[in-house]
């Protein structure tokens, strides 16, 4: 079996809190009987976090450690077994610390056995699977020679300590070149279960810290997400920031705070720890190298940055790990800064989404024929085939990829070279993503469900079961890229319901019929004036087509948007209005740059 660092973290956790209530009295005097000065301290499982985090390059990647500077990982593993001579009481508890942390299986020689058979039983009543441990006699035999830890300096703690020397003999690390974290993650198989399983517990853990999920339920045994409740948005906003602090851990402030887009209702802001932050860029590295990126890339960046948005911020930092050159544009980009960029920098990549970069290449392609984007990375919304294949066409485009992401869980999903339409990869270790009915019931495999989103990786203002209003389906696929797994495919905003004349009309659909007329935005409005209900679509196109052809259209593919109706054909209550547009004419989001694709003012005014 293999063991988790974060497994040891709650077990410290464990000590300490019974250390501070003063349960574990017996064991705080042996300790300080035995020499140990605070023994509090020694159990502090926020430093101890913080300082494995940097020796193993990510607590939350164990036991892979994702590189920067190519698509590679480390694979971390402990030595075997590791002897401690109980020469000092302190050195001791810190080397059995370690050593477990890291996986190892611990043998303490000491006169004192009764003392470390405490220690051990006081860590196990976590109830979490830890290594296995025994304590000897001095000098007993031992199968390897005992580990020298050194006396602690002056002013350090467990973080610090776990910089030194004697901490890095305590794992090895075997670089596997050409094998990207997705790889290994596919491949790993026969550990997935407990690994997520070590995820989830560790994050209920932490989300128990905060007043919002204190009574969740206990997954140290099972962890099995079906038992814990699911959150919706209307719970979020209330128990987010500004509203409340309901979601915080009361942990000291660290790290970057963003803003939702904000495309309706007030704005609702989302913190990122430090470690929060750092695993979501761990993360996104390796995922951006599945998209395409390569080192030596030219990236001009177009994602939507200010006002505490979250699209540059997050890339920039992402970017900024990677053998990459970036020139972050942000919205402002203009057709002058993409051909200067791409003239004189050979910028050979654009990021951004499509409702931006693609009037803006369309622009750039008249003024300059000869203009050609390697790679397209577009997230925020779905791309047309129509538009995909211009790019490839007129562009030269070798690559047109999909991030799925959202400020509150960041990276959702990614497309390799080998995946189209609307079908990412998804990245369990990092959202655990979950497909259900409205009841919140998982479905089966393949079938179309709501999305349920756990984040793993993200302790302060944690999402568990997070209902994030988008719908999909899941199945296992073998891609071709060598990445095996589940897949999502994403079907769109579950919000995207069009309720007319007492029918449904999906926005994707109608969006799917409208590739005809090679549109690449749709807005879809119902409103009322007197006693009339309008509907109204509006198109984006480079050319935009003409109005009665719409009309037309979807006329004939959705009839109750015509004369059909299940009522008097001579009440005068319904109509249809087409409005199309040049690319760039519908209104933006002027903080996230987004369409909103369907708008009810049917319910302006209504409480």
């Amino acid at each position: 079996m293999r063991h988790y660092p974060t497994d040891l973290l709650l077990a410290v956790e464990h000590v300490e809190r019974a250390l501070a209530s003063g349960a574990l009295a017996p064991l705080d005097a042996a300790l300080r009987q035995a020499g140990v000065a605070d023994p509090p301290r020694r159990f502090d499982s926020g430093r101890l976090f913080e300082g494995l985090d940097r020796l193993l390059g990510g607590v939350c990647q164990f036991p892979w450690q994702p590189l920067t500077d190519s698509d590679d990982v480390l694979e971390l593993s402990p030595v075997g077994t590791v002897v401690l001579d109980d020469l000092r009481a302190e050195a001791t508890l810190r080397g059995l610390l370690l050593a477990w942390a890291l996986g190892n299986r611990v043998t303490v020689r000491s006169a004192r056995g009764e003392l470390w058979e405490q220690v051990m039983t006081a860590l196990r009543d976590a109830g979490v699977p830890l290594p296995a441990g025994q304590v000897t006699g001095p000098g007993a035999d031992a199968p390897v020679e005992p580990l020298e830890v050194p006396e602690l300096p002056a002013g350090a703690d467990l973080a610090l300590d776990c910089q030194a020397a004697w901490a890095h003999g305590l794992f090895r690390g075997r670089h596997l070149p050409g094998v990207s974290l997705a790889h290994i993650r596919g491949e790993d198989d026969d550990h997935r279960t407990e690994r997520l399983a070590a995820r989830l517990r560790y994050l209920v853990a932490r989300a128990r810290r905060t007043p919002y999920y204190r009574e969740l339920p206990d997954v140290t045994r099972d962890a099995d997400p079906t038992r814990l409740p699911v959150l919706e948005k209307a719970a979020l906003e209330a128990h987010s920031l500004p509203a409340s602090r309901d979601l915080s851990s009361g942990d000291r402030a660290t790290g970057e705070v963003l803003r939702s887009g904000a495309t309706s209702g007030e704005p609702r802001y989302i913190v990122y720890s430090r470690s929060d932050w750092e695993n979501m860029v761990r993360e996104a590295v390796p995922m951006l190298y599945a998209l395409g990126i390569e080192p030596g890339d030219r990236i001009v960046n177009t994602l939507f940055g200010g006002g505490m948005y979250g699209g540059l911020t997050t890339t920039f930092s992402e970017l900024s790990r990677m053998p990459v050159e970036s020139y972050a544009t942000a919205q402002f980009v203009t057709v002058d800064d993409l051909l200067m960029l791409t003239g004189s920098f050979d910028a050979n990549v654009i990021l951004g989404m499509p409702a931006l970069i693609l009037p803006l290449l369309r622009d750039a392609k008249k003024r300059r024929p000869g203009l050609r984007i390697e790679k397209v990375i577009y997230g925020g919304t779905p791309m047309t085939e129509t538009d995909k294949t211009w790019l490839r066409e007129e562009l030269g485009a070798r690559v047109v990829s999909s991030i799925l992401a959202a400020n509150d869980g960041a990276q959702l999903g990614y497309q390799c070279g080998f995946l189209g339409g609307t079908v990412h990869h998804v990245n369990d270790d990092y959202n655990l993503i979950e497909v259900v009915d409205e009841a919140g019931r998982p479905v089966a495999p393949g079938t179309p469900g709501e999305l349920l989103v756990t984040g793993l990786q993200k302790f302060e203002g944690p999402l568990i079961r997070y209902r994030i209003g988008d719908m999909g389906r899941t199945y296992e696929h073998a891609c071709a890229c060598g990445v095996s797994g589940r897949v999502l495919e994403y079907l769109g905003r579950s919000d995207g319901l069009v309720r007319f004349k007492g029918e449904t009309v999906l926005y994707g659909e109608v969006f799917d019929v409208l590739a005809a007329f090679e549109v690449s935005q749709l807005q879809i409005e119902v409103a009322t004036e007197g006693s009339r209900e309008i509907l109204t679509v509006r198109t984006e196109a480079p050319s935009p087509p003409d109005p009665e052809a719409v009309r037309e259209l979807l006329v004939k593919e959705f009839p109750v948007l015509g004369g059909y109706q299940d009522f008097d054909a001579a009440l005068d209550a319904y109509e249809l209005r087409i409005v199309c547009l040049a690319e760039g004419g519908l209104p933006r989001n002027p903080v996230s740059g987004k369409v909103k694709n369907v708008i009810d003012r049917r319910l302006d005014g209504v409480l």
